[in-house]
């Protein structure tokens, strides 16, 4: 593959660290010179930030300029959402001046269905080290100047590996919950098409649900940052527990804070864009 660029005009939804370290993927890492390189699918691309602009630079299964635009869901308004979003509060408003970088990428589903099972109970260092030698040892090897990257294993290439096989990868207690997953989709227990193809939230959700390892919090990150793009789901962990009750609740006991009750209050409050809500709360809250 040849390397290739694109470039477009940086504005005021585009921030590389709001978007590679918001949580909502592991394949991402920061280069001594600020940029970012990723590998996703068959790509691997730096993304910089020269002046004014935007450089994509990489090498791609595809014309890049197309692949760029799909993965980093570049043909959304963000700037719309984001006044929307705004008129809601002032503690929407001041945590999307925080975050007012954040993209939601369109990570492929079965790649993020995998991480997020690998997320349970996890830290990001951990994670991102577990993907990186499942990839290593299950994906395919892609040469870019002078570096060696492994793309993720497909369903075919990672149902070779055995429950031993992931356990010593250090996936922990994850290792089960991995391998009973991947025959689950190898076998279209769980047709991830048909997921795609579902127009009905709670239908797809339910069905999420049905894999080992996948809770309501895993659930609602796969619907959100993945190819799924339902950006009414409300991934709940301890920060955005903590916010939505120092903000909206008030409960003097945050541990007692009913998760039914903060989703209600974010279907109330921020209705379809709820995900998005919930992304500008938990990086604000967790990094401020």
């Amino acid at each position: 593959m040849q390397e290739q660029t694109y470039e477009i005009e940086k504005g005021n939804s585009f921030e590389l660290i709001d978007i590679f370290d918001c949580g909502q993927c592991f394949r991402w890492n920061k280069e001594m010179d600020g940029s970012y390189t990723g590998v996703f699918g068959s790509n691997v691309i730096n993304v910089s930030v020269k002046g004014n602009r935007v450089v994509f630079k990489g090498i791609c299964e595809d014309d890049i300029k197309k692949v760029c635009i799909d993965y980093f869901d570049l043909n959304r308004d963000y700037e719309k959402i984001k006044e929307e979003l705004s008129q809601i509060d002032d503690n929407m408003k001041t945590s999307i001046e925080y975050g007012k970088g954040i993209r939601i990428l369109n990570q492929d589903l079965w790649e993020t269905i995998i991480s997020f099972i690998i997320s349970a109970n996890n830290n990001i260092p951990r994670i991102k080290g577990i993907i990186e030698r499942i990839s290593e040892k299950y994906g395919k090897k892609i040469v870019y100047n002078g570096k060696s990257y492994y793309t993720f294993p497909t369903v075919e290439e990672l149902s070779k590996a055995g429950v031993q096989d992931l356990r010593k990868l250090g996936l922990g207690f994850r290792d089960v919950r991995v391998y009973e997953t991947t025959r689950m989709i190898l076998n279209k227990q769980v047709d991830l098409e048909e997921l795609h193809q579902e127009k009905n939230f709670n239908t797809v959700r339910d069905t999420l649900l049905i894999l080992p390892g996948v809770g309501p919090k895993v659930a609602d990150c796969i619907l959100l940052f993945s190819t799924l793009k339902r950006f009414e789901a409300f991934p709940i962990d301890v920060w955005v527990r903590r916010v939505m009750n120092e903000l909206y609740i008030k409960n003097v006991d945050e541990t007692k804070v009913n998760k039914r009750d903060i989703e209600k209050i974010a279907y109330e409050k921020f209705g379809k864009l709820a995900g998005l809500a919930q992304q500008y709360l938990f990086y604000w809250k967790r990094g401020a």
